[in-house]
């Protein structure tokens, strides 16, 4: 464990952020869960994004996610953000980048916290943030030969 710079000799609190990654391989709700254990919490909320099969009106056959060499470093700036405002015990988050097929995992996140409303809420503002801060985007192949990226400046 690293020790602080502030009180030489004091060790620094274990981080409740567990888990962040962007990966090209399937994602796993078992490894997030694993990693939201903590005997404080009386609560775990966790998130499931899953690849859909339209998307305003139009069949979705595929889709490709890319990101930015910054989104992790992104992705745990959000959870900092998240733990500094809510009581968490434990957090989670992976984000599947590369070609999805419909029904694929594209994202898993949780959290764990003392009761089930905060559990809840930090989940929501966790998953809310990652969508609207972390530069990764979306490329949909539609079945009539359409595409159309999402999230992309």
């Amino acid at each position: 464990m690293a020790l602080t710079n502030e009180h030489p000799g004091e060790q620094a609190a274990p981080s409740p952020i567990k888990l962040i990654g962007i990966r090209d391989t399937p994602l796993s709700v078992d490894e997030v869960f694993a990693a939201l254990g903590d005997e404080a919490a009386g609560g775990i909320s966790l998130f499931v994004g899953t690849v859909r099969n339209h998307d305003g009106g139009a069949d979705v056959d595929a889709l490709g996610y890319s990101c930015h060499p910054s989104a992790a470093d992104e992705m745990r700036r959000v959870a900092e953000k998240v733990v500094a405002e809510y009581p968490v015990r434990a957090l989670a988050a992976v984000h599947r980048v590369g070609d999805l097929a419909v029904g694929d995992l594209a994202v898993v996140v949780g959290v764990s916290c003392p009761h089930r409303a905060e559990a809840f809420a930090a989940c929501r503002k966790l998953i809310d943030d990652i969508k609207h801060e972390v530069p990764v985007w979306k490329h949909q192949r539609f079945s009539d030969g359409t595409e159309e990226w999402v999230g992309a400046c």
